[in-house]
């Protein structure tokens, strides 16, 4: 998840939530253990959200549990990328690089413009499908 704008520090995010991790369930957990796999195995996904990723599923089931979960959580909502964001950076000089030239660059703000139309609100990239998806689950995960 390349994000271009920051929103807030990964110190603020986690101040949000560490005092609010409760045990969730068995399935949210199983759910949440399936897409953070799809998240780290996703070629966009970012080095501190696969580190997240990597911390809370060492942690899950032990002590460490709430504290990983915070954290992760706040990195989730750092890193995943605004439709808004996507369209914005994929007409950017830097994202006609990162995309690989300005004619794939104008494919991606094209496929932006496309889903924010159908009602997306966030890219829907692997990584940023798979955010979204842990970060619906952010209530079963939190108090």
């Amino acid at each position: 998840m390349v994000c271009p704008e920051k929103y807030g520090t990964r110190a603020d995010n986690y101040g949000k939530y560490k005092e609010r991790v409760v045990f969730m369930t068995q399935e949210v957990r199983d759910y949440v253990i399936e897409k953070t796999k799809e998240l780290i195995n996703a070629p966009s996904c970012s080095k501190e959200a696969k580190d997240a990723a990597n911390a809370w599923l060492a942690a899950a089931g032990t002590e460490k549990e709430a504290e990983e979960t915070a954290k992760y959580l706040a990195e989730l909502e750092e890193d995943i990328m605004p439709v808004d964001s996507l369209i914005a950076f994929a007409n950017s000089e830097m994202g006609a690089r990162v995309f690989g030239g300005e004619e794939a660059a104008k494919g991606v703000a094209a496929h932006g413009e496309a889903i924010k139309a159908a009602g997306a609100n966030y890219c829907d990239c692997p990584a940023c499908a798979a955010a979204e998806a842990i970060l619906k689950k952010k209530e079963a995960l939190l108090a």
